[in-house]
């Protein structure tokens, strides 16, 4: 009824108990629930959510990554330039020898 009436959110999101990740379906996607009342049927139903706290735990292991990799990579563009300057230098040195 949540999807075509408006809602009063009773229990706010929850996570699901063993019994009630077997039993609903609700449960199953996301692993929290909440129980809301549609306005106009007066009926008692669950509704999927998602949990601010688990929301927030899994942003900041995504920018932890993001900042493992940037600094993977910026290593790596360091080490590349050191060699290419090294490279032009020996080449630079090779053309004064010759003259």
């Amino acid at each position: 009824c949540w999807r075509v009436e408006d809602y009063v959110v009773i229990q706010e999101c929850a996570r699901c108990s063993s019994f009630q990740a077997k039993s609903m379906l609700e449960c199953r996607p996301t692993g929290f629930v909440e129980k809301v009342t549609c306005a106009t049927s007066k009926r008692d139903d669950y509704k999927r959510c998602r949990s601010a706290v688990l929301e927030a735990h899994v942003f900041w292991r995504f920018v932890g990554t993001m900042m493992a990799v940037a600094s993977i990579f910026a290593v790596l563009v360091v080490c590349r330039q050191r060699v290419l300057d090294r490279k032009a230098l020996e080449k630079v040195r090779k053309q004064i020898e010759s003259i």
